[in-house]
């Protein structure tokens, strides 16, 4: 199994490309959807992050309420930092078992984990490679805007809470600059596609 881990700046276009990697064989986890998951009523994140934050946050379903808390942590750092506290080690305790129930099914899986702050929170050492979805920030400010339709002071504060695009190419094992056609990127993808396949080949045969 080849665990590779993907990340980009905020409306990049990061589920664009995971979806790529999907339709060729990839196997996905959504690091997002696993905090959702982990925090839905009787889960195991909800009840710690309702004492913490109030009731002020949830819906009338007792479902937190992603945008009422979302306001909350990005314009708080240290309430940021509390969230993760709480939430993190639930998604990665899913995570693994994930991971596992992958490789049982299929030992030469390739995996991806698409993780937003992975290069913020230090998780490299996670996965045999990373990956970097990226475009310019100014073309990230626009998109996030129509996005998630907010203003621009909103959208700069979103972005500040993430390491600046140019910082994360350093630190990926591949780019993928998503600034062109669906197309274009639909292309770099399948050349990346192939390089994986060989390398979780040559993983195997070292093994």
């Amino acid at each position: 199994m080849l665990n590779v881990g993907l990340t980009g700046g905020i409306a990049c276009g990061k589920s664009t490309v995971s979806q790529m990697f999907v339709r060729l064989g990839g196997h996905l986890i959504d690091f997002d959807r696993l905090a959702h998951e982990v925090q839905e009523p009787g889960q195991a994140a909800w009840q710690d992050v309702v004492d913490y934050f109030g009731e002020d946050i949830l819906q009338p379903d007792r479902k937190i309420d992603r945008n009422k808390l979302g306001a909350v942590v990005f314009n708080h750092p240290e309430k940021l930092k509390k969230l993760n506290v709480i939430v993190h080690p639930r998604i990665f305790e899913e995570w693994w078992r994930r991971l596992e129930k992958i490789k049982a099914l299929n030992p030469h899986a390739i995996v991806f984990s698409d993780v937003p702050l992975l290069f913020e929170g230090g998780m490299q050492h996670l996965f045999d490679l990373t990956i970097l979805v990226m475009i310019e920030p100014e073309e990230q400010i626009e998109r996030l805007m129509a996005r998630n339709n907010i203003c621009r002071e909103d959208a700069g504060v979103r972005l500040s809470c993430q390491m600046p695009i140019r910082e994360k190419i350093h630190l990926a094992s591949i780019v993928v600059n998503n600034q062109g056609t669906i197309s274009e990127t639909e292309k770099k993808v399948q050349k990346i596609w192939l390089e994986l396949r060989q390398r979780e080949q040559s993983k195997q045969k070292n093994i």
